[in-house]
């Protein structure tokens, strides 16, 4: 096999409207949303930079300057924080702009998250890249980005990451049809569908927010027409790589992931994720966790509609 180059850009596509989480999302970008105390994409960052990734191109749309302004520097902030002698706060202020190189570009019309990542060809130029949804967070524990790009320098191709769900959630996501491979994490990608009925599923294992894509992606982006919800979808794309010849950056392969995920992009899994971020802060669960469980206690029956 010839030389595999190594993965050092990551893409995070980031111009959704946030529609579920409205009106907070009329004038906040989503990903903006705290996690007790730092804004969702900021961990996604973290997890890119912490996979060795430091060049990070965020696809933004309108509405969300704010966005660049969190990882940009905060003058006035800082010195007014430095005027305190307030030097937590003020290390906290300089993580989140001393993290990563980064870059943007806008989305000028949602037209799917394949689109999105078109938007990243002429940053991404030939090298392959990584693509991280700020609606899926991996739990810092869990190097899932690493495997992946370790996947790609064994076999090439493209890497999409899977988690196994039960059969009613399929239709949800994208689904791939799996072969094993002689690695019990990793498995071929023969098939994609996105978002199938549950009995037209390939398999009970879904695409989560995390790729590894062959530069080729983009040619065949180029070329992808819209498919489900008039979008253009990076699945199909993936679809049409799984078939392509090695040496022209076909290929595609599946990490089983079975670590932990927390899901930002509805109001339910959003609240799940910040009880258990506080929930395992050390500066707050001796606290909240007390708080916690007498709340639970003292909400036993309510809101249940069940006959006695």
């Amino acid at each position: 096999m010839a030389d595999i180059a190594p993965v050092l850009k990551a893409v995070v596509p980031a111009a959704g409207l946030g529609t579920r989480f409205l009106p907070a999302t009329k004038a906040t970008p989503k990903e903006m949303l705290p996690i007790v105390d730092k804004p969702a994409i900021q961990y996604v960052v973290e997890e890119a930079v912490d996979a060795g990734l430091t060049d990070v191109l965020m696809v933004t749309g309108r509405s969300k300057r704010s966005i660049e302004d969190h990882f940009d520097r905060a003058y006035e902030l800082e010195e007014a924080l430095r005027a305190k002698g307030d030097d937590e706060r003020l290390e906290a202020v300089h993580e989140s702009s001393d993290l990563a190189i980064m870059h943007y570009v806008r989305q000028g019309e949602p037209r799917g998250l394949g689109h999105a990542v078109h938007c990243a060809r002429q940053h991404v130029g030939r090298e392959p890249f990584a693509v991280l949804l700020g609606d899926d967070m991996i739990d810092a524990r869990d190097k899932l980005l690493q495997r992946m790009i370790e996947v790609r320098g064994q076999h090439g191709g493209s890497v999409i990451a899977l988690m196994e769900v039960e059969p009613d959630q399929v239709s949800a996501y994208g689904c791939a049809a799996i072969e094993a491979t002689d690695e019990e994490d990793v498995v071929r990608i023969s098939d994609l569908v996105e978002k199938p009925a549950a009995e037209e599923a390939p398999s009970n294992w879904i695409i989560i927010g995390r790729y590894v894509c062959d530069p080729a992606v983009f040619d065949v982006l180029e070329k992808t027409p819209p498919g489900r919800g008039g979008e253009i979808q990076l699945t199909d794309a993936l679809r049409t790589l799984a078939d392509m010849p090695a040496d022209q950056g076909g290929g595609v392969y599946g990490v089983k992931f079975r670590g932990r995920r927390y899901d930002t992009g509805n109001k339910l899994e959003y609240l799940r994720t910040v009880v258990q971020f506080a929930a395992e802060r050390p500066d707050l669960a001796p606290e909240f966790l007390p708080w916690l469980r007498e709340f639970v206690r003292t909400q036993d029956g309510v809101g249940d509609t069940t006959d006695s």
